[in-house]
Order: C-alpha cells, then sequence, then structure tokens
C-alpha cells in the first residue's frame, strides 16, 4: 500500500509517499481501507519534532480516518467488512492515518453518518471528539449558559460553535470580519472582529459587565492568561492548546475560576454523540480545502501558515476518486 512516511522530523516537505506492507488486523481489530484524513495543528506539531520523546521514526503519522472496512481479526463482533466506519487514531500508538490502509481496535471505531461524505467524516473526528469532551465532559456547558469561543472560523472553533447551540447556550465567538457571515451561519448568537476591537471590552459590553460563563481556549498564550477578565464569577475555561511556557493566571483567582486542559482521548462513545448531532442536522464539518495523499505536504504548508484565511478543515483524500 502507499504511505506517506516521516523519515526524519522537519519542514512540511519531510514527508515521502513510499509503499510499504498492508497491515494485518490481529485479535480485537478492524482493517480499513482508508478513504479520507485530514490535517491538523496536532499533525504539523507531531512532524516538526514537538514531541519526539513519543514518535519514533521511521513513522506513518495522522489522527482522522473514515473508511470502509476490509477485514476484521479474530473475536471482532460490532463490524463486518463493507461497514463504513469513522474514527480518531490512537495518539502516540502505532501507525497514524496517512495511508491506504489502517488497522485499529474495534473499541475506538464508530458507524459513519449516513449523510457525512468521507471527505467530511474525516474532517470530524479529532476535532469532534475534543470539542465533545472539552464542553460536555470537562466544563459541562448547560442550556441557557453563555460561552466565548476564539478562533470560531478555525477547524476547531467552527464545530465548537455547532456543539454549544446544539446544548442551548448563548455563544461569543471571535472571528475576522470575513467570516462574520460565516460564524453567524453556524449558530454564534454575537460575533467579535478581534482584529478591530478587544474581546475582552466586547464581551463585557455584550453581558453589561457580568462576563460569560464558560471559555473555550484553542489559541493559548495571551488569549488563555487574559480569560479571566472576560469570565463571569465561577466561571470556566476549557483550553485544547499545548501549553509550553509558564501562564500567569492570577486574574482567575478573583473569580473562583475553574480551568481545565483536554488532551482527548479516543473512544465510541463519543463518535456516536457525534453521529447523533449530524443525522439531527444540528452539527455539520466544513470541508475547506482539499488534498490528495501525495500532496500532503501542500496540506501541511497552508494549516502551519498564520492567517492562511482558511474556513473550517483540510481534508485528504486517500481515496482518488474523492479529489474534487
Amino acid at each position: 500500500m502507499k504511505a506517506q512516511i516521516l523519515e526524519s522530523f522537519g519542514g512540511p516537505n519531510a514527508f515521502e509517499l513510499s509503499e510499504v506492507a498492508k497491515p494485518v488486523p490481529q485479535a480485537g481489530q478492524v482493517l480499513v481501507r482508508v478513504h479520507a484524513t485530514s490535517i491538523n495543528p496536532l499533525d504539523y506539531q507531531v512532524r516538526r519534532g514537538d514531541y519526539v520523546d513519543y514518535v519514533p521514526l521511521p513513522a506513518i503519522t495522522g489522527h482522522d480516518v473514515s473508511g470502509v472496512v476490509e477485514a476484521v481479526g479474530p473475536g471482532v463482533t460490532s463490524f463486518v467488512p463493507g461497514d463504513e466506519v469513522w474514527y480518531t487514531t490512537q495518539i502516540f500508538e502505532g501507525d497514524g492515518s496517512y495511508a491506504e490502509y489502517h488497522v485499529a481496535s474495534e473499541s475506538i471505531i464508530g458507524k459513519k453518518p449516513a449523510s457525512l461524505s468521507h471527505l467530511e467524516a474525516a474532517s470530524l473526528t479529532l476535532v469532534g471528539g475534543t470539542v465533545w469532551e472539552a464542553l460536555v465532559g470537562r466544563v459541562s456547558l448547560r442550556v441557557g449558559e453563555s460561552i466565548l469561543i476564539h478562533g470560531g472560523a478555525g477547524g476547531v472553533g467552527h464545530v465548537a460553535i455547532q456543539v454549544a447551540k446544539a446544548i442551548g447556550a448563548r455563544v461569543f465567538t471571535t472571528v475576522r470580519e470575513a467570516n462574520f457571515e460565516f460564524a453567524r451561519g453556524l449558530g454564534a448568537d454575537v460575533v467579535i472582529d478581534y482584529e478591530q476591537e478587544d474581546y475582552v471590552d466586547a464581551i463585557l459590553r455584550e453581558t453589561d459587565g457580568h462576563g460569560v460563563d464558560v471559555i473555550f481556549d484553542t489559541i493559548g498564550g495571551d488569549t488563555l492568561t487574559r480569560s479571566p477578565d472576560a469570565l463571569a464569577q465561577l466561571g470556566r475555561v476549557v483550553s485544547i492548546v499545548d501549553i509550553a511556557k509558564p501562564q500567569n493566571l492570577i486574574q482567575a483567582w478573583g473569580k473562583n475560576a475553574s480551568y481545565h486542559f483536554v488532551f482527548t482521548r479516543q473512544n465510541r462513545g463519543k463518535l456516536d454523540e457525534l453521529s447523533a448531532l449530524v443525522e439531527r442536522g444540528q452539527l455539520r464539518p466544513h470541508v475547506g480545502a482539499v488534498f490528495s495523499l501525495a500532496d500532503i505536504s501542500s496540506a501541511h504548508a497552508l494549516l502551519e501558515t498564520p492567517n492562511n484565511g482558511l474556513r473550517g478543515k483540510i481534508a485528504i483524500a486517500v481515496e482518488p476518486s474523492l479529489i474534487p
């Protein structure tokens, strides 16, 4: 099978398209013919060597899969060949999804929502699972609460807006002016042009000085340290960002704020919850660009470029017929 191999850590051109042996499913495992995957910030962080202690080389990286079951190992009871499935690969464990085939434990695989294409499904597994774990599993966002979602036009943010609206929250988000209608179309109640106005000032104005109940941080740094200024008393902050540098969170003390940090864990339960939202028409990923498996370096370069203007996710069409 063809796979993109990372022989050494480096820039977007570090990948090499190679022929490797097709994996064989062992007990409890499923062999999936990968139709699509996608690119996340985690993918380029792995590629450039941010996690050298966790990624032995050479490696097949990549974390999203949408595809079709090709074969099952002994003891598998949930799937049969021909099933359409989606899942996030085990992060920092085994091979990833930049390949024509992938094997995974049946415990982390879900049935792909019928209404999503493979490109859409592969764009939702990791970001959707992360958002679900953050908003439902950690901060328990409730009906009628308010939430600020940083980066609402991005791969994670555009999913977070939809999930927060499905829960019944009032959603504030930061985007550029060019993405106002996109964010409103996803369900955002208040959009803030972060290039023209300080988000703390905007939140305090819109909430009569009370602040929001929850802040969902996808950026880190200054965005994380200043978040307490936009929080209500007893507010909660949940961040999905790798915090490499010490953060001064003293302002959170006066708000009796709680902080949560999410490194998502794979399981079928989250996929089934996301699937229910998809089938009710409350959640749909936006695919902003599509690349082939052979051109994965260009996909990495685009996502890693600051202010790239991209909306939603970059999908990778591993099955050539899916390329637009």
